[in-house]
């Protein structure tokens, strides 16, 4: 039986200013949740529709536990831990993976 795989991930907005910390199951679905505006509240609020940032898990409380780890964090270690994987913080769901960029 095959495992699934989980995904802690950061969004942000256009000017980059607000970073999301979240956990899913299928990182293309909830992206894709992000950018067509289907997550109210905070998401909704700060138009958090690019994605900077994700890892990859095979245990969902591994991912969980990653995903409180990293909200305790401070912005400036979030933003070294983005810059190591993505320097110039393009939006991974093109790059990776293969969405249409926003207009």
């Amino acid at each position: 039986m095959p495992h699934d795989t989980f995904y802690v991930y950061m969004m942000t907005n256009k000017g980059l200013t607000t970073l999301y910390i979240g956990v899913t199951n299928s990182l293309l679905r909830r992206v894709y949740q992000h950018r067509s505006g289907k997550m109210a509240g905070f998401t909704e609020r700060y138009n958090l529709n690019q994605l900077v940032y994700f890892e990859r898990f095979n245990d969902p409380l591994d991912a969980i536990a990653r995903e409180k780890q990293l909200k305790r964090w401070s912005r400036k270690k979030k933003e070294f831990l983005i810059e190591d994987m993505n320097p110039s913080w393009v939006d991974l769901a093109v790059s990776v993976l293969g969405l249409e960029p926003l207009t």
